[in-house]
């Protein structure tokens, strides 16, 4: 836990469309950790007909393994790189990097790179209506039933998420 102390917990994997802000992919997890967790997601997305180009992710889901794997699938994986214990700059390459991990550096550093990844405070939105309709602790235990209940906040989420854009785009001229 944050705190540093061990309690039992599930770690939630919420994807969605940044502009419509439509969850379109979800997860549960025991993992204390995000890193890891990115190819999983992008290859249940895959499964699923979505081909994301750009993926955007928090900091704690940076994992070299991820980023190669991403950059060998054709996906610009946007996510902010850790900060070094060593105080050394993270976006100067290393002689271990591999191909994907070199073009996340450059991306990550670049001007565009970042306007691109500031998109993802979008997304932080859905995250902060879930926990504003008490998405914060579960009364049920099992990996099965805290992703049912994922899906049943995930699905509100998306009906209103649908009225909304249905109205803007009945609003619009033409």
């Amino acid at each position: 836990m944050p705190d540093g102390g061990f309690r039992p917990a599930y770690n939630m994997q919420i994807v969605s469309a940044v502009e419509s802000q439509i969850i379109v992919g979800i997860d549960v997890t025991a993992s204390g950790s995000d890193a890891g967790l990115v190819r999983p997601m992008v290859e249940k997305l895959q499964r699923e007909g979505i081909v994301p180009e750009c993926y955007l992710a928090d900091g704690g889901f940076t994992k070299n393994d991820d980023i190669e794997w991403t950059h060998a699938q054709g996906v610009e994986l946007l996510c902010p790189p850790p900060n070094s214990k060593h105080g050394t700059d993270p976006f100067v390459a290393r002689k271990d990097d591999g191909p994907g991990v070199r073009e996340w550096r450059k991306r990550m550093a670049s001007e565009a790179g970042q306007a691109l990844y500031k998109r993802r405070a979008q997304h932080e939105c859905i995250n902060a209506r879930l926990r504003q309709w008490d998405l914060w602790h579960l009364a049920v235990r099992g990996l099965n039933k805290a992703l049912t209940i994922l899906r049943w906040f995930a699905l509100a989420h998306n009906l209103l998420g649908a009225h909304r854009l249905i109205a803007a785009a009945a609003a619009r001229p033409g």
